[in-house]
C-alpha cells in the first residue's frame, strides 16, 4: 500500500520546523523529505504551526 499525499507541502512543513528551531534533524535528499529523527513532540508542534499559519491566513481572508 502506498504511502497518503499530504494537503501540506513538505516544504512547508520543513519551514515551520526549521522556524522551530529543529529542521538541522530533518534529512532532506532530492526533493525527499524524511522526518524519522524528530520527537512526537515536535510532529505536533508542526501540526499547531501548521494550524496557526491556516488560522492567520482564515482571518485575513475574512477581514478578522
Amino acid at each position: 500500500m502506498g504511502r497518503n499525499r499530504s494537503i501540506v507541502s513538505d516544504e512547508v512543513k520543513y519551514e515551520i520546523a526549521r522556524e522551530l528551531g529543529f529542521a538541522d534533524k530533518i534529512n532532506v535528499d532530492n526533493g525527499v523529505y524524511d522526518y524519522g529523527n524528530i520527537t512526537t513532540r515536535e510532529a505536533g508542534l508542526i501540526v499547531r504551526g501548521l494550524i496557526q499559519k491556516a488560522e492567520e491566513l482564515m482571518a485575513r481572508q475574512t477581514g478578522r
